[in-house]
């Protein structure tokens, strides 16, 4: 919905008219204006959306751990970082340095990732813990292409394609932690103690 409100502009036609979904960023429907230099009626969707996500992902680390992990250890881990990157993530909506709120939140999200593999290993669920790998390597191809700056042209699908997969990927953990907790004598082989 905010793409269909983004008055336009890109980085490689700052008079293009409309979202680009090969040339704009998600965050340019975050701007105050859009790149065209008209005022973003994009922006309250896209905040509305990115707090729903946050407070998604939020729930996500919380749930997860309830089911997969007794180690008292891990569940304040994951809960903990994927706290502070959602919390680190609204500031996204404010003037503060874009790229050291990116930064911040990626890292308290990677924290609370590599705790979810932990647990999807412990419990043996491999596929979900290799596509996950997956998508730590489209992160890492994110921030080549944007710290190397010789494919930028080519980010923002590369970076529509990762936050595609990684919504995904845990869409697939719930729905397999959904199948696991409809079958109660199933709920044994996600549990484990440490």
């Amino acid at each position: 919905m905010a793409a269909q409100l983004y008055p336009g502009g890109s980085q490689v036609d700052r008079d293009a008219v409309g979202f680009s979904w090969v040339n704009n960023y998600w965050c340019n429907l975050l701007n105050e204006n859009a790149i065209n230099g008209q005022p973003n009626p994009a922006k309250p969707v896209a905040i509305t959306g990115m707090f729903v996500l946050c407070l998604t992902l939020l729930s996500f680390w919380f749930l997860f751990t309830k089911y997969i992990t007794r180690s008292k250890k891990l569940k304040l881990t994951i809960r903990i970082s994927g706290t502070i990157s959602m919390m680190i993530a609204c500031f996204l909506f404010t003037n503060f340095n874009h790229d050291l709120i990116t930064n911040l939140a990626s890292l308290f999200g990677l924290i609370a990732t590599v705790g979810t593999f932990i647990g999807l290993y412990k419990v043996r669920w491999y596929s979900l813990l290799a596509f996950g790998l997956l998508n730590i390597l489209l992160v890492a191809l994110n921030n080549y292409v944007y710290y190397s700056r010789g494919l930028i042209i080519f980010l923002p699908v590369i970076q529509k394609i990762s936050f595609v997969a990684f919504l995904f990927w845990l869409c697939c953990i719930d729905l397999k932690l959904y199948a696991t907790e409809r079958k109660p004598h199933k709920r044994e082989v996600i549990t484990f103690t440490p």
